[in-house]
C-alpha cells in the first residue's frame, strides 16, 4: 500500500501541477523508495521556485542534474502517470505516505537511540541532549499555512465572544491592569539578590495554580523543594521562616502547619523539581510528558537563568547561548500553550540607586527580544514607607520594563522577608 499511495502522489501532480498546493508538505525522506525520494526532492525545488510541474518540465530537471537515470527514466515518469486516473483521493494518499514514514523513522530512530548506551558519555547531559535531538528528528518539519484576512473573519468573531483565557497572578493591582497573564508568553522576573524574587515568584505560583488553569511545573535549582516549601508555609501561616527552616515549630504551630498544608498547598497542581544545572531541553523534555500525562499546562517556572546548563559551542558567545535558551523557552510557551516564568538576576555593575532598565539584565543577550514581560524589583532607597497597612514591610518596586501589547507600567509592594509575602500597595501618586 505504501508503494502505491508513493506512486499516486507523484502521479496526481504530474496529472494537475496544482495538486502540489495540498501535498507540499510532504518531505522527500517521507518517501521509501530512493527514486521516488529523489523524484520528489526535484518536485519540491521547482514548487519553491514557483516553476510549472508536468511530465516535460519535471524530466528536464531531472536531466539537467544528471538524475533521471538514477530514477528509471522518463518511462518511469510517465508510467507514474499512468497509473493515476484522478487526483481526488490525493491528500489521503499523502497521508498514508507521512504516516508510514513517521513509523519507519521511529523505528530506525529506537535503533540508534539504543546504540547510545554503548558510547562512552562522560557527561549523561551530553547523552540526553543526544536522544533528545534523535527523538526530534522524527517529527515532520513544520509548515506554515498562510491564511486570506478574509477567511479568518468566522475565527476572528469566535475568539472574540469566547471567555478570555489570562491567566491571574494573586497579585490585584497587577492582574486588574492586565487582565493576567496570557498563554505563549515569556515572562522575565529580574532583581538583583536578596530582593525577593523567589519569594514572588512563588505567590505568583500560588496565584496561578489555584485558578484551576492547569499544572504549574517548577525548577529550583538554588534551592531544594523543602526550602520552597517552608518559604510558602511561612507566607501562609504568617509564621517566621526561620522557624520552619529551624524546625523550630512548637506543637500547636505544627498542628496550625499541617492544616494549612492540607486545604492551601497539597491541593495545588505544582510539581517541583529542585535539579542542579538542568538544560532547556531537559525542561522542554518534562514538560511535554508532563503535558502527555496530566493534561493542560498553566505555567513554567525557572528559578534561574544565569545558572542553567547552558552549552557554548566554540565560537559562540556567553550572550548568544543565553539567547538560544530564551528563544527556546519561548517557544516552548507557545507550544505548550502556556506561561514560562524565567527568573533572571541583574548585572551587577548597576547600582541599587539607579533604577533597572532592560540593559541592567545580566548577559542580556536576546533576553529583551524574546520576552513578552519584562518585570524588575528594585528597592528605592528613597520610597520606604509602605504606609499604615503595611507597617514592617519593606518597599518593593515593581518596574515593568516591557510589556509587549500591553505597555509598560510599575506597582508598588510591601515584602514582608520573615514571612516571604508580599502585598499590594497603592502607588506613590494614589496615596
Amino acid at each position: 500500500m505504501s508503494m502505491e499511495a508513493e506512486k499516486s502522489v507523484i502521479g496526481s501532480v504530474l496529472m494537475d501541477s496544482m495538486v502540489i498546493d495540498k501535498v507540499h508538505w510532504l518531505e522527500p525522506r517521507d518517501f521509501k523508495d530512493p527514486a521516488h525520494s529523489l523524484i520528489w526532492s526535484a518536485i519540491k525545488h521547482m514548487y519553491k521556485k514557483d516553476q510549472k510541474i508536468d511530465l516535460v518540465t519535471l524530466t528536464t530537471q531531472l536531466d539537467e542534474y544528471k538524475r533521471l537515470n538514477e530514477i528509471g527514466g522518463v518511462l518511469y515518469l510517465r508510467e507514474l502517470l499512468n497509473t493515476v486516473i484522478t487526483t481526488a483521493n490525493v491528500e489521503y494518499h499523502a497521508n498514508i505516505v507521512r504516516r508510514n514514514a513517521i513509523k519507519r523513522r521511529a523505528t530506525d530512530i529506537g535503533h540508534q537511540i539504543a546504540a547510545l548506551s554503548e558510547k562512552p558519555y562522560d557527561d549523561l547531559e551530553q547523552m540526553f541532549q543526544e536522544v533528545e535531538r534523535l527523538a526530534g528528528s522524527i517529527r515532520p518539519e513544520s509548515q506554515t499555512d498562510l491564511i486570506h484576512l478574509e477567511n479568518a473573519e468566522d475565527e476572528y468573531f469566535d475568539y472574540l465572544d469566547q471567555e478570555d483565557d489570562f491567566i491571574k497572578t494573586g497579585f490585584k493591582n497587577f492582574d486588574e491592569w492586565i487582565g493576567g497573564l496570557g498563554r505563549g508568553w515569556l515572562y522575565v522576573l529580574a532583581a538583583r539578590p536578596s530582593v525577593g524574587k523567589t519569594a514572588k515568584m512563588l505567590q505568583m505560583l500560588r496565584g496561578i495554580a489555584s485558578q484551576g488553569k492547569g499544572q504549574c511545573l517548577v525548577w529550583s535549582q538554588e534551592m531544594k523543594r523543602t526550602a520552597l516549601i517552608n518559604r510558602m508555609m511561612a507566607s501562609l501561616t504568617g509564621i517566621h521562616m526561620n522557624t520552619f527552616r529551624l524546625k523550630k515549630l512548637t506543637p500547636h504551630e505544627k498542628k496550625i502547619a499541617r492544616e494549612v498544608y492540607r486545604k492551601e498547598i497539597a491541593p495545588l497542581p505544582i510539581r517541583i523539581a529542585d535539579s542542579k544545572n538542568v538544560t532547556i531541553e531537559e525542561i522542554a523534555a518534562t514538560a511535554r510528558q508532563a503535558k502527555r500525562e496530566n493534561g493542560q499546562i498553566a505555567a513554567i517556572f525557572v528559578d534561574y537563568l544565569g545558572i542553567m546548563n547552558i552549552p557554548q559551542p566554540p565560537g559562540m558567545s556567553r550572550q548568544q547561548a543565553i539567547g538560544q535558551v530564551t528563544q527556546a523557552a519561548k517557544r516552548l510557551a507557545m507550544e505548550l500553550d502556556c506561561v514560562f516564568v524565567l527568573l533572571a538576576q541583574m548585572n551587577r555593575e548597576g547600582k541599587k540607586a539607579i533604577e533597572p532598565s532592560l540593559e541592567h539584565l545580566r548577559e542580556s543577550g536576546d533576553i529583551e527580544q524574546d520576552a513578552d514581560v519584562v518585570e524588575f524589583l528594585w528597592e528605592d532607597p528613597e520610597d520606604t514607607d509602605p504606609g499604615p497597612d503595611a507597617l514592617g514591610a519593606k518597599v518593593i518596586q515593581s518596574i515593568i520594563a516591557k510589556g509587549r501589547d500591553v505597555g509598560v507600567n510599575r506597582f508598588r509592594y510591601g515584602f514582608f522577608g520573615a514571612y516571604q509575602h508580599f502585598v499590594d500597595l497603592p502607588k506613590l501618586d494614589e496615596e
